[in-house]
């Protein structure tokens, strides 16, 4: 079968690999109807998250149909139509029994020390085969898939896989309730959904910050009120628009490859454009970006860490769902502190989530395909990977078809 694999930093490709078979008793095989690109999967690439191991198959979002089953997976038969987590959970252990399935004791092959699972992901997380495939092995299958009903369509369902319930995650643990002023960093397809989330959860007023005019204006048409930071110091503003408050909740859907302003008042002074540099060393030593610009990291790593601090208010919340690689050391914990701030951040827990986005999208409050952008058949994913890369305009959510065509 045809999937996209990676090879090295900066090099991925599409191959022809053997097609997964059940390995457990907990496994099933799905045939993927839908996958996705993800602004993960580039950090894989760029070299912002190290620990890959060569031909890892990539992708941790899917929606499909199962076809084989292990012989302890007693809920699910060949047929059932699913959207598959994209971190693994067992059901069974402690934390997932207290609802922490990004952290299941038993998913991850390195141990219970090892924490989050997923899909298409490093060394650390178990280097489980991921879904930009036409088939993919999912462990532990009768506690991690979800069935859909078939008013969902996989259009929908595959914004269910992560990045829906990994928003939704971020405004919950960023403490969002009925009347907060929430601000969002990072207009992606992350922030998109947080912006939703938000006001799913009962924001009045959410404010979003990105500099990409076709990200800022999908923001506005979700609700937001937007400040491009190439033009305004985000900080500024955000304590402008809230009456010197500051706002009460802020959402970190930015991550390692934050980039810091070009020019405008945000741009950083020569010592902080240091820094970044230092950073960027840190976190991504053996980038390897290419001469035209493709699979360049992030200019400024701490960019969004930063201003979440600096735009709170004071006993504020702060909700990080941005990914950090464990390389990332830098953290301004001593602002953070002095404002009694409460910081949760991590892995979103897929399987608590997910079940109630479904039942919202089947009840037709929310559609979340009006994040999704791109469709793009697996194979053309090299290319679409490259456009998805460096931001072209429009490319926001890329939706993978593995069996079109």
């Amino acid at each position: 079968m045809k999937a996209v694999v990676w090879h090295g930093t900066g090099d991925i490709r599409l191959d022809d690999i053997p097609e997964p078979r059940i390995e457990d008793p907990t496994d099933a095989v799905v045939r993927l109807t839908a996958s996705a690109i993800c602004g993960t999967d580039l950090h894989f690439i760029r070299g912002t998250m190290s620990g890959m191991v060569p031909g890892t198959v990539l992708g941790h979002e899917g929606v499909g149909i199962v076809e084989k089953v292990g012989k302890d997976v007693r809920n699910f038969a060949p047929g059932d139509r699913v959207v598959i987590p994209s971190t693994i959970s067992c059901g069974y252990c402690p934390p997932c029994r207290a609802g922490h399935t990004a952290q299941c004791d038993t998913a991850n092959p390195n141990g219970p020390s090892a924490g989050t699972a997923f899909y298409g992901g490093p060394k650390a997380s178990g280097a489980i085969n991921g879904m930009q495939a036409e088939k993919v092995r999912t462990p532990y299958a009768n506690s991690s898939l979800v069935k859909l009903p078939d008013n969902v369509s996989d259009d929908q369902a595959i914004m269910l896989s992560d990045i829906f319930p990994t928003a939704y995650f971020g405004a919950d643990i960023a403490g969002v309730r009925e009347g907060s002023v929430a601000v969002v960093l990072g207009c992606g397809p992350v922030g998109q959904f947080a912006i939703i989330s938000a006001r799913l959860l009962g924001a009045t007023r959410v404010i979003a910050v990105d500099r990409l005019p076709d990200r800022l204006e999908m923001a506005r048409k979700n609700g937001a009120e937007v400040i491009n930071f190439d033009e305004e110091d985000p900080v500024e503003a955000v304590l402008r628009l809230t009456g010197g408050v500051g706002a009460d909740n802020v959402i970190d859907a930015v991550g390692i490859d934050a980039q810091h302003a070009d020019h405008g008042p945000a741009k950083p002074s020569a010592k902080e454009a240091k820094a970044f540099e230092e950073q960027v060393q840190e976190v991504a030593p053996d980038a390897e970006p290419t001469k035209d610009g493709q699979w360049v990291p992030g200019d400024a790593p701490s960019q969004a860490l930063e201003w979440s601090i600096e735009m709170v208010k004071k006993a504020g919340q702060i909700g990080i769902i941005g990914v950090y690689s464990p390389e990332m050391t830098t953290y301004p914990i001593g602002k953070a502190m002095n404002k009694n701030l409460t910081l949760r951040m991590g892995n979103c827990d897929h399987r608590v989530y997910i079940p109630r986005l479904v039942d919202l999208v089947a009840a037709g409050v929310v559609d979340p395909t009006q994040v999704l952008t791109e469709h793009e058949h697996l194979g053309d994913a090299i290319e679409a990977f490259k456009a998805f890369d460096k931001r072209q305009p429009g490319w926001i959510k890329v939706e993978l078809e593995p069996q079109a065509g």
